[in-house]
């Protein structure tokens, strides 16, 4: 259940086997090597060096551990650039983003597409029936440093094409993107610009579409590599590793490629990544805030169809952050057992020694800089590594009675057209997911337009578009529904429907959003009824026919009811949002249980985990089978019990 990143090319090949030894000394399984190795398999064009990797598989399988081995195409090698540019992505402002770093391409080049497809066939060929490989990780980190989008000449011409294949015709296109405003009507496809550099904002469907494109791409891209390695490597899995907050392709797509999901879990990095308030920020510095990696874990259990491993697991201090501190004593100990407590079925380290060089010079491992001596995160593992042997295996993770329908595509929406400066889909999750674990709910993250039955209670905290399939599957579920703010507001083509918002839904909640003010910070909208609380950022007019449990101050409805489903009309404070979410979870008949800010509640099958990332003991329930901790959980301690 435990693994680690491992560099062979940066260490003097005599530590290999001792390095092999302690890892399966520390409890260590899984290793993961190669996926930026691209420049030692080839120097040059055709001029491969395998022996180097031949000799460090052999060593880590004859020690006992199971090697996952990396694709090398995040890091494009210098005279394949120099051969051909134009496998470099351009940024918005049409500048080339130039070799010297990593993920130096652009996914629209079919220069790089062969020269991919050459390199996975080659390695997948010499190392596909390698008795010390289990799996595959393709590339690394899509989406990492904002290169998704890519801004240039071969982006533009694959842009055309697909534009073609969606359209069929200039008129077509016309229509969908309301090329009548502002005079952008086009001839051809041949007149399709690439949507920037403009004098002003350019045209949302445009901007849309190009947004689908570049997330087609990456799926597309993926899928290549996924359908070389199965050819040459059968009976090993396939997975790769995603990162945090990043939301700029659908990653859903991609798992559709995958036989597991992983994803790279540096929970205090990712404080100073989300738009946390000061406060928050200093609260949460050493510990990270609770929810962000259950958030992640959560979300890409689902993208895996189920499975996922944390690829990397920050062991200490990282270097890429505004700020990084060290965390508290304990913390990678919590993580690595939240992690399995939210299903993950290997957490893996990154690194296993810290790099003296290069640009992750201050990036802690398991290992001090150039060592063979544990760091504290190392001791922390090893802690870790001695509970699970003792511990026995977990049961099987179950189905949440908690549904939240996550859709990437309503992110771009309102990045595209935000309509108020802080109204941030990833935000909005977040924080309604936070008030639901604050409840003691464990969650599921769901897919738009997949089966809801089952879930006792289903919150979407807005989808601005609600095609047939997530009509359908909303109307499939039997539980409590929870409708947020802006869900139904464009259809397919980015216009506002007919009907008004929600859209395809209006019948279903009995609404109709005739207007939207958006509330600059400092101001609100008091709601009262059933629930209280204030609505912030982004607050509707709604006509309605539903019974209304809230109204604003002027005596407009703020929270509708309709048969099972609930309509919010407003972004909630903290107050409203923890008010609705504990009504709701009433009505759907769950039992929650209210916990500190500072706690979290994880099941697994007849397990409960309990975390604490305050500075505060909390005891655990009267009666509770402790199998790990303690009764009263100490700051960044786990406890569990079986029920």
């Amino acid at each position: 259940m435990l693994g680690v990143c491992y560099y062979p090319e940066h260490w003097d090949e005599s530590r290999w086997a001792e390095d092999a030894r302690r890892m399966r000394e520390l409890g260590i399984s899984f290793v993961r090597i190669g996926e930026f190795a691209w420049s030692r398999l080839e120097p040059a064009r055709g001029e491969f060096d395998f022996g180097w990797l031949d000799r460090g598989m052999d060593v880590l399988h004859a020690a006992g551990l199971k090697v996952v081995l990396g694709t090398p195409t995040a890091t494009p090698p210098k005279w394949l650039v120099d051969e051909h540019p134009d496998i470099l992505p351009y940024d918005e402002d049409g500048k080339v983003r130039g070799f010297g770093s990593r993920r130096h391409y652009t996914f629209s080049s079919q220069t790089w597409w062969r020269e991919s497809a050459r390199i996975v066939e080659i390695i997948a060929q010499r190392y596909g029936a390698h008795p010390g490989l289990v799996g595959w990780q393709t590339d690394n980190e899509y989406g990492c440093h904002d290169t998704t989008a890519s801004w240039g000449p071969e982006d533009l011409k694959h842009f055309k094409q697909w534009l073609r294949l969606r359209y069929q015709s200039p008129e077509q296109l016309n229509e969908a993107w309301g090329s009548v405003f502002w005079s952008m009507e086009l001839k051809s496809f041949d007149d399709v610009s690439l949507p920037n550099l403009t004098v002003t904002e350019t045209n949302p469907a445009t901007r849309l579409d190009f947004w689908r494109f570049q997330s087609d791409q990456v799926a597309a891209y993926d899928k290549m590599q996924c359908d070389i390695i199965r050819k040459h490597s059968p009976n090993r899995w396939i997975t790769h590793n995603f990162m945090g907050f990043v939301s700029d392709f659908d990653h859903f797509k991609v798992g559709d490629n995958l036989d597991l999901a992983s994803w790279d879990s540096y929970p205090i990095g990712f404080v100073e990544k989300f738009p946390f308030t000061e406060e928050e920020r200093n609260c949460w510095a050493q510990t990270s805030h609770p929810d962000i990696a259950p958030y992640h874990h959560d979300l890409y259990r689902s993208v895996g169809k189920g499975r996922f491993w944390v690829m990397e697991q920050q062991p200490g201090p990282v270097n890429w952050a505004p700020w990084n501190p060290v965390p508290k004593p304990g913390m990678v100990r919590l993580w690595t057992w939240e992690a399995l407590a939210h299903g993950a079925e290997v957490v893996s380290y990154f690194r296993w020694r810290q790099a003296p060089f290069a640009q992750e010079q201050m990036h802690a491992g398991l290992n001090m800089s150039g060592l063979d001596e544990l760091s504290p995160g190392g001791l922390e593992a090893q802690q870790v590594g001695k509970e699970l042997e003792s511990f026995g295996s977990l049961p099987e993770s179950g189905r949440a009675q908690v549904a939240l329908v996550f859709d990437y595509q309503s992110y771009w929406t309102t990045m595209i057209q935000p309509q108020a400066k802080d109204f941030r889909y990833e935000e909005l999750c977040f924080r309604w997911y936070e008030s639901l674990r604050r409840l003691g709910l464990d969650i599921d993250f769901v897919r738009p337009g997949d089966s809801l039955e089952g879930y006792a209670l289903v919150v979407v905290p807005c989808m601005t578009e609600v095609d047939v399939a997530a009509e359908a599957a909303l109307a499939g579920a039997t539980g409590q529904i929870l409708i947020g703010a802006r869900t139904g507001s464009r259809d397919r083509n980015f216009v506002i429907p007919k009907n008004l918002p929600p859209g395809p839904l209006g019948e279903r909640t009995g609404n109709r959003v005739t207007q939207v003010s958006t509330l600059r910070p400092g101001l609100s909208d008091a709601v009262s009824g059933e629930v209280t609380g204030a609505a912030i950022r982004w607050r509707e007019t709604v006509q309605t026919s539903a019974t209304v449990v809230a109204r604003f101050a002027n005596g407009d409805p703020a929270l509708t009811e309709k048969g099972n489903m609930l309509y919010l009309a407003c972004w909630a404070d903290e107050t409203l949002l923890s008010n609705v979410l504990a009504l709701v979870a009433a009505k759907a008949g769950l039992k929650t249980m209210p916990l500190p800010d500072y706690i979290r509640i994880r099941r697994r099958g007849n397990l409960t985990f309990a975390f604490n990332y305050g500075t505060e003991t909390w005891t655990v329930p009267d009666g509770a089978r402790l199998v790990l901790g303690k009764n009263v959980l100490e700051p960044q301690a786990v406890s569990v019990w079986k029920d």
